[in-house]
């Protein structure tokens, strides 16, 4: 399966890249490549973060999006345009919007974590409980600030507000591609300890495991991964929620030296085939995140319904 994916993910990458050139090579592919390298970089990101957040969470319906990462980005560009005008934004430029953005995102869901779980009675259900009343209070200022906007600001505003692969800045690429593949690399040296934290917390740390020293570690790795891909092209919900569920699937084990990479090979398959049938079959009038978070919301709702038909 394994296999199979590498050799899908490979030709829709060849695909991609060589469909439809009506140009020279020297531009084509510099362009097109900076594409798929923005597809990787998050598709392996969101993946990977959110079968660890979901082994830590011992429940295949949530997401690492439910601690309110988007709504935050979100917020960030709201308050950054509210407060200072459309021209601030334009100002910052890419390269500033994206390090303001990773820096509070990350910092942010750093203090969270630390603050939560640090303590001897901790646990990482509070931690969820806070993000959901958090996530939900800047939605709703985000809301506020967005009707205060006059239409010209907003519509500025509005094309950061969807995740979108086209025009990524080369070096903020190569930086979010080193951040994320470090960032992969310790997730998966900690598959073995994922792997018995699946049984529970009583059954691992009864098995060895130091079960908080670890949770904190992976959540830290979590906050990293998810606040990169966002401040790189912006919120995807339910994208991560997609691919590892799909990766459960087609993996039939929970071990994580298989559903790490499997949902990884599955996040770019998808982002990679999706952007293919956009602009050859729709013609490019819509978002890729669009279709993505589409699908996404039809796997979550199914879920929902599957979940409560066991009970």
């Amino acid at each position: 399966m394994l296999a199979a994916l590498a050799l899908v993910a490979v030709g829709l990458i060849a695909a991609y890249l060589t469909i439809g050139v009506q140009g020279g090579w020297d531009f084509v592919l510099p362009f097109r490549g900076r594409r798929v390298g923005a597809m990787v970089v998050v598709g392996a990101a969101v993946a990977a973060a959110t079968v660890a957040f979901q082994t830590l969470t011992s429940n295949r319906i949530l997401t690492p999006s439910i601690m309110g990462f988007d709504a935050l980005f979100q917020a960030i560009a709201t308050v950054t345009v509210f407060a200072f005008g459309q021209a601030a934004m334009l100002r910052l430029g890419t390269i500033g919007n994206f390090a303001i953005s990773l820096a509070v995102m990350l910092g942010a869901s750093l203090a969270l974590f630390w603050s939560l779980l640090g303590g001897a009675r901790r646990s990482l259900h509070l931690v969820l409980l806070v993000g959901v009343v958090l996530g939900t209070m800047l939605r709703s200022l985000t809301l506020m600030l967005q009707r205060l906007l006059d239409p010209d600001a907003f519509l500025v505003l509005q094309g950061r507000l969807f995740a979108s692969f086209s025009g990524v800045n080369p070096t903020l690429l190569w930086v979010s591609a080193a951040v994320v593949c470090g960032a992969v690399t310790v997730l998966f040296a900690l598959r073995r300890r994922l792997d018995v934290m699946t049984l529970g917390r009583e059954t691992a740390t009864a098995l060895g495991v130091g079960y908080r020293a670890t949770t904190l570690l992976v959540v830290t790795l979590v906050a990293i991964l998810i606040s990169t891909a966002t401040a790189l092209v912006g919120p995807i919900t339910f994208f991560g929620l997609l691919v590892a569920n799909l990766a459960y699937h087609l993996a039939r084990t929970h071990r994580h030296a298989w559903t790490l990479p499997i949902a990884a090979l599955l996040a770019v398959v998808v982002l990679v085939g999706g952007q293919i049938i956009l602009e050859h079959g729709f013609g490019q009038r819509t978002l890729l995140s669009v279709i993505v978070e589409f699908l996404g919301g039809i796997v979550f709702l199914t879920l929902l319904i599957a979940e409560g038909r066991r009970r």
